[in-house]
């Protein structure tokens, strides 16, 4: 398989982004890799890059958006940081992404059993990791069930996978109330804009649309 050029990118549909990246998740299931030359791919963008999706996903090392969706070199801005939320900078690399680089979706994608979550339920402090856990606190805040304090802390595995999902639609809402750029691109449908969640236990990327 080919790096993207500007011919491929230019026939790319924030639908059709979408597709490739499933499509690319189902072959990772089945342990089946897209077949690639990674070195004519490194030649192939030596001279600039063409990638169709923008992937914000957490640093955890189980979760790399080019493994698990199945991508090359040049295929993806893969976006990382410890519970996937976004900032200032994450906003502004987005921004790049997608109006000038051209990439045609945006997935915030979570996964199960996460640290960064884990740590935001049990209010845990450390260092500069505190102030990191405060932006993940909105989402533990917003999931209403269990009421039992007992309950809402990183033993209860349920409650960690529901605050993550709901990190990714909190983190969605902040991009289109907080990036006047990447809002009107979606409203006007230049690009897509979706959550997903990553299973660690089966490989599984499941959607939220």
């Amino acid at each position: 398989m080919k790096a993207h050029t500007r011919e491929t990118q230019a026939t790319m549909t924030p639908q059709k982004a979408l597709q490739y990246l499933k499509e690319g998740n189902t072959r990772f299931l089945g342990n089946l890799k897209a077949n690639r030359n990674l070195l004519e791919q490194v030649n192939d963008t030596s001279e600039g890059q063409f990638p169709f999706a923008t992937i914000l996903s957490c640093i955890d090392s189980r979760v790399s958006a080019e493994l698990v969706f199945d991508q090359g070199l040049g295929d993806i801005f893969s976006v990382r940081i410890a519970g996937n939320f976004v900032n200032e900078d994450i906003l502004g690399s987005m921004e790049f992404a997608c109006k000038l680089a051209g990439t045609k979706i945006i997935v915030v994608l979570g996964h199960t059993s996460c640290g960064a979550i884990k740590g935001a339920c049990d209010n845990a402090k450390m260092g500069n990791l505190t102030k990191l856990i405060e932006k993940i606190t909105p989402a533990v805040n917003a999931v209403s069930e269990p009421t039992d304090d007992s309950l809402r802390n990183s033993r209860n595995l349920e409650f960690v996978d529901n605050v993550s999902k709901k990190n990714v639609e909190l983190t969605i809402e902040r991009i289109m109330k907080e990036s006047d750029i990447l809002a009107d691109m979606k409203n006007s449908s230049e690009i897509m804009i979706v959550g997903a969640m990553y299973d660690i236990h089966s490989g599984a990327v499941t959607f939220y649309e």
